[in-house]
């Protein structure tokens, strides 16, 4: 989705000029689905030349909105969407200042149609929106003024799609589209109707079979990037052998980082062979001694318990433990690391350990930082639901959590009245649990904040 902006202002500096009039249309690659236009009090005087090139007097502006009246708008109608622009970076940065002003970060993707149109449409005496209207036919009555020139650019944008085979890559917004060597079952129509939702996408060759899974925010965009102009051998087999598209909405970021690494340990695609499953033969387990130390070791994975990490080998192991004690300040001898018997660890004979080895510090206290280090792997939650979008308006997905273990995800109606651990678990698929699933969960978590979080 696209939103094509035009600007107009008290003159050509954003560090003193203020914005006159703005114009957005929604653009969704055919046709405009929505739209805001409007004069803007720039709460400044305008000059003249500036009233002689736009036509907008200081008499018209007095009554209209203040900048900050009307951005929500401008906000809401931009979510999402990429920012379009003839000269973009001068309309965005123009934006970018008036929001700063009110303490907001305006974040948005920007296409700059003089760039695309240089590349798309080489040759042409001059690249200014007049000259190109006049060039390539588009009528535009009401030059230097927002809405007449947003709607010659949402024409002008149309006609650079269509150049571009409906088609711009989200890797390489301004590179040509090329449709040569995709695989002769794949149609561009066919690229163009992927969703622009969250979810897990499926690359198949002619017989069905799965040569790559990936999950995006955005289906479509997370497609188009295989198919650019890929730079390696292995990105342009792809792109070659890739003859259909499946996918699984998902609506969850979250969902989709569960599901595609489910998947891809399903199917072992070829092209995936960097997040297949590893080969774990070791594991990181805990336990309390007689004394009521919590304990940490390295053993072998027997496959009948979880263990807290797992890894290849046990120098891998080895060596990632001692890091987590140098970080958590815990004893080499309680996590298996070194036996120094009655005499303690290493690092206490440093006075680098608080004496857990030999008993002069309490269970309890030292146990305390062994939790932070098993809170750090575990999914952040001991018992808990985590809700967050569903596949559309009427549901949310779930990810149950139960004992620190990860049971599963699934989705459920928004105005079900389910309120129990019990009935939550009803409507998840159970999934395996392992250091994988654990890391993701823990992962998004730190950096993202699902809808609700259900802790019981």
């Amino acid at each position: 989705m696209y939103t094509i902006v035009d600007i107009e202002t008290t003159g050509g500096s954003r560090k003193h000029g203020k914005i006159t009039e703005i114009a957005i249309y929604k653009f969704n690659g055919q046709a405009i689905v929505g739209e805001f236009v409007s004069l803007i009090n720039p709460e400044k005087y305008i000059p003249s030349n500036i009233t002689q090139l736009t036509g907008i007097t200081n008499e018209m502006v007095e009554d209209a909105p203040k900048f900050y009246e009307v951005a929500k708008q401008i906000v809401e109608i931009t979510e999402g969407t990429v920012f379009v622009a003839h000269n973009a970076p001068f309309d965005y940065n123009f934006l970018k200042a008036e929001f700063e002003s009110l303490g907001y970060d305006f974040d948005r993707q920007t296409l700059c149609t003089v760039k695309l149109s240089r590349n798309l449409l080489p040759g042409y005496r001059s690249y200014s929106l007049g000259n190109l209207c006049e060039e390539l036919g588009i009528k535009n009555d009401a030059r230097h003024r927002a809405a007449g020139d947003a709607l010659a650019t949402v024409e002008l944008f149309k006609i650079l799609l269509k150049q571009n085979n409906g088609i711009i890559l989200p890797d390489d917004p301004y590179a040509r589209f090329s449709a040569d060597s995709l695989h002769p079952m794949l149609s561009i129509e066919r690229l163009k109707m992927l969703p622009e939702k969250t979810g897990v996408y499926f690359l198949h060759n002619e017989d069905g079979d799965v040569l790559y899974i990936g999950k995006s925010k955005n289906i479509r965009r997370g497609v188009l990037a295989h198919f650019g102009n890929p730079k390696t051998k292995k990105g342009v087999e792809l792109k070659q052998k890739t003859a259909d598209i499946s996918y699984f909405i998902t609506g969850s970021e979250l969902v989709a980082l569960l599901m595609e690494s489910e998947e891809i340990k399903r199917y072992k695609p070829p092209y995936n062979r960097a997040q297949r499953k590893r080969r774990v033969s070791f594991g990181l387990y805990s336990y309390f001694d007689r004394k009521r130390y919590h304990r940490l070791m390295i053993k072998k994975n027997s496959g009948l318990d979880t263990p807290l990490a797992s890894f290849e080998t046990m120098k891998e192991a080895t060596n990632k433990l001692f890091d987590w004690v140098d970080e958590f300040e815990l004893c080499q001898q309680l996590c298996g690391l070194y036996d120094g018997g009655r005499n303690g660890c290493f690092r206490y004979g440093l006075k680098q350990c608080n004496g857990a080895c030999v008993g002069e510090e309490p269970a309890e206290v030292y146990n305390t930082r062994v939790e932070k280090l098993l809170q750090e792997l575990s999914c952040r939650f001991n018992n808990a639901v985590i809700i967050d979008k569903g596949k559309n308006r009427d549901d949310v997905s779930l990810v149950v959590i139960e004992n620190g273990t990860y049971l599963g995800y699934g989705w459920m109606e928004k105005d079900n009245p389910v309120s129990s651990a019990k009935e939550f678990k009803e409507f998840i698929e159970p999934m395996e649990d392992n250091r994988d699933v654990r890391k993701i969960i823990s992962g998004y978590l730190k950096s993202n904040k699902p809808e609700k979080i259900i802790e019981y």
